[in-house]
C-alpha cells in the first residue's frame, strides 16, 4: 500500500477508536489483515491501548469474535464472509496469526486468552461435548470457533444443553451458519447457498423446524409458500442433489464419544435432512426423487456396531415422502424396500402404505406391489437399447445380474463409455449407470418376494400372470427362470418359449390358473424329472426350487405330537440369527442379559391362519456391549391359530408360557407345504448362524464350554440341506476340472492334493486333514458367497455350496498355496 493509503486508514481507525465503535474498529482492523495492512502494528497498537478499558473489552469481543469466525476458515470457504478474501488460505492464514499476535500484545485482558482458545477449539471437534466441560470455562467474551460452535448444536440435540446458557452467547452467535459444516451434503449446500434464490435460507431454517414425527398442516402451508417463491423445479432438483450426498463420508472428522460412533448423521443437520425429504411430498415427482428416498431409508437403517441404525427418524421421513407421493416410481421403491428391509418399525410404516395405497385402488396388497414394478427402462425381457449420436448403449440382464455395454455404428461392442458419448451425453449416461444399480437392488428384492409366494397361496389366470411375471421387462428375468404349474401341468421357459418339462409348447386359455412349482406338491418323479430338465438347459434358479429341501413329519415328531425338536440344542450367534429370522419374515426380539421376559421367534401366516413358533433362550455370561446375548439356545417348533394369545419367557430360560393358555395344533394337522416351508427356515438359521458352522470357534469358544457341541455340528450328520448339496454335488463333480481328484464319501467331500488329502463337511464347511484328521481352519471372506466362475450350479443363494466347492478347488492345487496361515498347518 502506498503511505497516503496506511495513514488513511490510521486515521480512520482512530477515529472509530475514539468514538468507541468497537464492532466497525474490528471490521476495519480484519480488513487491514486480509488486505495485508499490518505492517505498521506499532501505531495500531497504540490506538488499542488508547482504548477506554470498557471499549478495550468491547473490542476485545467483536475481535475475537471475528478472528475465530475467520481463522476457522467456514466463512471464507462457503461463502459467507463479508471479508474480501480473494487471498489463498495460506497467506489469510499467515495474516490471521498476525493479527492474533496484535490482539494479544495490545490489548492486556487478552494475554490470558490463547491457551483457552485453543482448548475450546479442540474440544470442537468432539461429536458431543464431554460432560467434563464446565459451562464456566467459556469465559464471557471468548467467543469459540465455528468448529466450537457446531459440537455445541450436536450436544444441544443430543443432551439438551442451550447455547444461550453457555458463557453468554446469543442465538445470533450460535445461528449465523445455517447448517453445520463438515458433511459432504451440508458442504454442497453452504457453497451453493450465497448463488441461490434469497429465500433458499428460510426454506433451510424452516427445515430445521421438522422435528415431529409428520409434518403438521402448518408446517406444510409455510413449506409450500416458500417453494413458489424459490419454484418447485428447483426446489426438487437441489433437494434431490443434496439428499444423494447424505451416504457420503464426513469432510470433517470428528472426536466421537458418549454413546456416539462413526458413521452417524451429525443430529442438529439430520433435523434439516427430515425437513428437506418432506419438502419433496410438495414438489413433482419424478424417478430420481423416487431413488433417492428409497436409497436414503437403506442408508439411514444400516446399523452400525454398538450403536444400532444411523438414523431411523430421517428413515422415517423418508418413507413418509415415498407414501405421500402417488406416482409409479415411489410406489415401486416401497414395494422393494418392503421385501429388502427388516427393521420392524420402518417396516410397519411401509407395510401400512402399502395397504393404504392398496385401499385406494381398490386391489390387494399382492396386485399393486405387481402391478407398480417399474422395468427401468427396458423395453424386452432383460433388455434395453438406447441410441446416443453414432453409440448404442445396451442394458442386459442375465442370472440376476445387470450389465451396461456399448456398440459404436461398426457393430463393436465395449464395456467402456466412449469419450465422445461421455463428453456430450454426461446426463444420459449417469441415467443409464443408476437403472444398471437400481436393476440389480429391484432384482434382489424381487427375489425374495417371489420366494415368499410359496406360503402365500397365490394363484393367477394366465393372462395376468403373462402380464405381471413372464413378460414383464424386469421381473420376467426371474421368471423364466423359475418352475410353474401351468392348469396343473409343470412348465419351464426354454427356446423363447413356455414348455412341459417333456419339451411341449404349452397351449392354454388366458382364464387357466397358474400357481409357483413346490416340490411338495409333486410326486418323487417329477422332481426328479424338474432337476434334469433344469441341467439339461443349464439354467440357474434365483432360488431353491426344484432342489428344494422337503421337510416330512417323522416318527419322533409324531410322538411328540404337538412340537417337533429337530433343530433343539443348537447354539446359535444371536446376532446373526436375528438378521436371518427378520429377512425370512419372521419376528424377533433381540434377547438381553436383563430381567425381561420375550416371546419367541415367530412367523404369521394369514394365507392358513395359523402362526409357526421357534423357541430360543439366551446363554449367560456371554454378553455384549450392548447387553445382549451373544449366543442363544434352541428349543421347539410349534404352531397356533392366528389369533392365539402370545407365548413368553425369562431372556436367559425356563419355561414359555401363556396368559390364557391355547393348546398347540397337532403337527400331523399343519399342511405338508407349511410344515416343510416353516422347518426349512429354522434348518437356515441353524445352518447359519450355528457356531459349529463357524471356523473361529474350532475352540469352543469361551472357556471352551461349546467344545463338544462345535465337534459334532462341524463333523456331525447331515441335515435336510446339507443332503441337497451332497446330491447337487454328485451331479456337478463330473464336470468339474478337478473331477478326477475328488469323490463323495459319506459326509464329505474328499479331495486329493499334491501334498495331503482332504475332507471337507458337507453341512459346515469345515475341513480335516489325512493321515490323522487334524482340522484345516481356513475362514473365507465376509460378504457374498465365492464366484465360481465357469462352474454351473442350478440354483443360488448357498453360500456354503459356493464355499465348499471354492475350497476344493483351492486344496486340489495346494501346491500353489501362498497363504502363510494354510501352509503353516500344513506342515
Amino acid at each position: 500500500m502506498t503511505a497516503p493509503q496506511v495513514s488513511h486508514r490510521l486515521e480512520f481507525v482512530s477515529r472509530l477508536a475514539a468514538e468507541g465503535n468497537t464492532y466497525r474498529l474490528a471490521r476495519e482492523l480484519m480488513d487491514a489483515a486480509v488486505q495485508g495492512e499490518l505492517d505498521d502494528r506499532q501505531q495500531l497498537s497504540g490506538v488499542l491501548l488508547s482504548l477506554s478499558e470498557f471499549n478495550a473489552a468491547k473490542l476485545r469481543n467483536d475481535m475475537i469474535w471475528l478472528y475465530q469466525a475467520t481463522v476457522s476458515q467456514q466463512w471464507v470457504r462457503y461463502g459467507w464472509s463479508e471479508l474480501d478474501c480473494r487471498n489463498n488460505e495460506q497467506s489469510l492464514w499467515g495474516r490471521m496469526v498476525q493479527l492474533r499476535e496484535l490482539l494479544i500484545s495490545s490489548l492486556p485482558s487478552c494475554r490470558s486468552l490463547d491457551g483457552q482458545l485453543k482448548k475450546i477449539d479442540d474440544m470442537g471437534q468432539s461429536f458431543i461435548l464431554p460432560h467434563e466441560y464446565k459451562p464456566g470455562e467459556l469465559a464471557a467474551g471468548v467467543m469459540p470457533s465455528v468448529s466450537f460452535l457446531t459440537a455445541l448444536r450436536r450436544t444441544e440435540r443430543t443432551d439438551g444443553w442451550k447455547p444461550e446458557g453457555i458463557g453468554g452467547l446469543s442465538s445470533d452467535q450460535v445461528n449465523f451458519l445455517v447448517l453445520n459444516p463438515g458433511e459432504a451434503w451440508s458442504d454442497r449446500v453452504l457453497a451453493e447457498l450465497p448463488r441461490l434464490h434469497k429465500s433458499w435460507p428460510l426454506l433451510l431454517q424452516h427445515a430445521l423446524t421438522a422435528t415431529s414425527a409428520r409434518p403438521t398442516a402448518e408446517w406444510r402451508r409455510k413449506a409450500q409458500a416458500l417453494i413458489d417463491e424459490i419454484g418447485p423445479e428447483t426446489v426438487l432438483t437441489a433437494v434431490v442433489s443434496w439428499i444423494g450426498l447424505v451416504e457420503q463420508p464426513r469432510s470433517v472428522p470428528l472426536i466421537y464419544n458418549k454413546n456416539a460412533h462413526p458413521g452417524m448423521l451429525d443430529p442438529y443437520n439430520a433435523v434439516a435432512v427430515r425437513g428437506l425429504v418432506w419438502l419433496l411430498a410438495q414438489v413433482p415427482e419424478k424417478v430420481d426423487s423416487a431413488r433417492v428416498l428409497g436409497r436414503l431409508v437403506e442408508f439411514c437403517l444400516r446399523k452400525i456396531p454398538g450403536a444400532g441404525p444411523r438414523d431411523i427418524k430421517v428413515a422415517n421421513a423418508a418413507v413418509y415422502t415415498l407414501s405421500a407421493l402417488e406416482g409409479e416410481a415411489s410406489l415401486g421403491e416401497l414395494a422393494r424396500l418392503s421385501a429388502r428391509l427388516t427393521f420392524k418399525a420402518t417396516l410397519k410404516l411401509i407395510n401400512g402404505a402399502l395397504e393404504s395405497r392398496a385401499q385406494a385402488m381398490g386391489r390387494t396388497r399382492e396386485e399393486i406391489e405387481e402391478l407398480s414394478l417399474p422395468s427401468y427402462g427396458l423395453t424386452s425381457v432383460g433388455h434395453a437399447e438406447l441410441t446416443l449420436g453414432d453409440t448404442t448403449a445396451l442394458i442386459s440382464v442375465s442370472d440376476g445380474k445387470a450389465t451396461l455395454t456399448w456398440r459404436n455404428k461398426n457393430g463393436r461392442t465395449a464395456k467402456a463409455v466412449p469419450a465422445t458419448v461421455r463428453r456430450d451425453h454426461p446426463d444420459e449416461v449417469k441415467a443409464l449407470r443408476a437403472s444398471v444399480k437400481d436393476i440389480d437392488k429391484m432384482l434382489a428384492a424381487q427375489s425374495t418376494r417371489l420366494e415368499r409366494l410359496f406360503l402365500s397361496r397365490r394363484s393367477w389366470t394366465l393372462a395376468a400372470w403373462r402380464d405381471r411375471y413372464a413378460d414383464h421387462p424386469l421381473l420376467g428375468t426371474l421368471t423364466q427362470r423359475l418352475l410353474w404349474n401351468i392348469d396343473g401341468q409343470p412348465c419351464g421357459y426354454v427356446d423363447d418359449q413356455w414348455c412341459s418339462l417333456d419339451g411341449k409348447p404349452i397351449e392354454a386359455a388366458p382364464d387357466v390358473p397358474v400357481e409357483l412349482w413346490h416340490p411338495t406338491i409333486q410326486d418323487a418323479g417329477d422332481v426328479v424329472a424338474a432337476r434334469n430338465w433344469l441341467q439339461r438347459h443349464g439354467i440357474t434358479q434365483p432360488f431353491k426350487q426344484a432342489h428344494r429341501e422337503v421337510y416330512r413329519l417323522t416318527d419322533a415328531e409324531r410322538q411328540t405330537h404337538a412340537y417337533s425338536n429337530r433343530f433343539a440344542a443348537h447354539i446359535l450367534r444371536q446376532h446373526q440369527f436375528n438378521a436371518l429370522a427378520a429377512k425370512r419374515g419372521w419376528r424377533n426380539q433381540l434377547r438381553m442379559g436383563v430381567d425381561d421376559v420375550y416371546p419367541p421367534a415367530t412367523i404369521e401366516l394369514p394365507a392358513w391362519g395359523l402362526r409357526g413358533e421357534y423357541w430360543v433362550e439366551g446363554i449367560g455370561g456371554d454378553v455384549g456391549q450392548s447387553g445382549s446375548f451373544l449366543t442363544i439356545r434352541t428349543d421347539q417348533i410349534r404352531f397356533y391359530p392366528l389369533g392365539a394369545p402370545q407365548n413368553y419367557a425369562h431372556a436367559s430360560g425356563g419355561a414359555y408360557e401363556m396368559p390364557e393358555r391355547v393348546e398347540p395344533l397337532p403337527l400331523e394337522e399343519i399342511p405338508d407345504l407349511v410344515l416343510s416351508e416353516v422347518l426349512r427356515d429354522v434348518d437356515l438359521f441353524v445352518g447359519v448362524a450355528s457356531i459349529g458352522n463357524d471356523p473361529t470357534w474350532q475352540d469352543g469358544g469361551p472357556g471352551g464350554r461349546f467344545q463338544h457341541y462345535w465337534n459334532a455340528y462341524a463333523f456331525g450328520d447331515l441335515s435336510h440341506t446339507a443332503q441337497t448339496r451332497k446330491e447337487v454335488l454328485t451331479g456337478l463333480l463330473p464336470r468339474l476340472s478337478i473331477a478326477d481328484q475328488c469323490g463323495i464319501d459319506g459326509r464329505f467331500l474328499n479331495v486329493r492334493g499334491t501334498l495331503r488329502t482332504y475332507r471337507i463337511h458337507l453341512g459346515s464347511g469345515s475341513i480335516l486333514v489325512s493321515p490323522n484328521d487334524s482340522y484345516l481352519c481356513i475362514v473365507p471372506l465376509p460378504g457374498n458367497a465365492p464366484a465360481l466362475h465357469g462352474t454351473y450350479l442350478p440354483f443360488e443363494g448357498d453360500r456354503t455350496l459356493a464355499t465348499i466347492l471354492s475350497k476344493a478347488m483351492l486344496l486340489a492345487h495346494d501346491h500353489a498355496i501362498v497363504d502363510p496361515a494354510i501352509l503353516h498347518q500344513l506342515k
